[in-house]
């Protein structure tokens, strides 16, 4: 039996993308690999990375690890990376889980401020905006999706754009976080490398 062929998404080029969460042990390794993943399965070149603002070198909780294990996905392996200057200059697109993510980026790498959204954000703004054009660069899509938009935004305690934690919860949370970023990347994937 012939393996189904991925969508054609031809042309797009390469992307390094860089997904960050607070201590890189929950949202952001789980986004990292639904992200990896869903990206390869369409047939996109990219690099998916992800890094945290506290320390390096610690486990995902089990938790993480049996709730992305329905999707296929195994991250036992991951270990936490602290969020760096070079991580953020490096990536074409960088996905926070909360806006304090976002600003922690930003005051890093001003200069990235373009580049740098929540992940709940660029699916909001993507969906307003519409999905990337035939021969539209991501540069140039992402100035349509930020149109408008001001740094002031991330201040304050607002958390219409944020990923909740689950860490320290129930399993069932988990599991939850899991399925919500699921369909938050099917949809930024539909939106910025919408198939051919």
């Amino acid at each position: 039996m012939e393996r189904p062929r991925p969508p054609v998404t031809a042309g797009y080029g390469r992307v390094d993308v860089l997904v960050l969460c607070t201590a890189n042990r929950c949202r952001s390794p789980m986004a990292e690999a639904l992200l990896a993943d869903r990206l390869a399965s369409t047939g996109v070149p990219a690099t998916v990375t992800s890094a945290g603002m506290l320390a390096s070198g610690v486990a995902p909780p089990t938790e993480v690890v049996a709730a992305l294990a329905p999707y296929g996905l195994d991250i036992s392996e991951h270990r936490s990376r602290h969020l760096e200057a070079a991580d953020v200059e490096a990536a074409d697109l960088v996905v926070g889980m909360a806006r304090s993510h976002v600003r922690d980026a930003v005051v890093l790498v001003p200069g990235a401020w373009p580049r740098i959204f929540t992940l709940k954000e660029l699916v909001r703004r993507g969906s307003d905006a519409g999905p990337r054009r035939p021969g539209e660069r991501l540069a140039r899509w992402l100035a349509r999706v930020g149109e408008g938009r001001v740094q002031s935004e991330l201040q304050g305690d607002a958390d219409v754009d944020d990923v909740d934690d689950p860490l320290g919860g129930a399993p069932e949370a988990y599991v939850a976080t899991a399925a919500l970023l699921e369909g938050l990347v099917d949809r930024v994937v539909a939106l910025a490398w919408p198939a051919r």
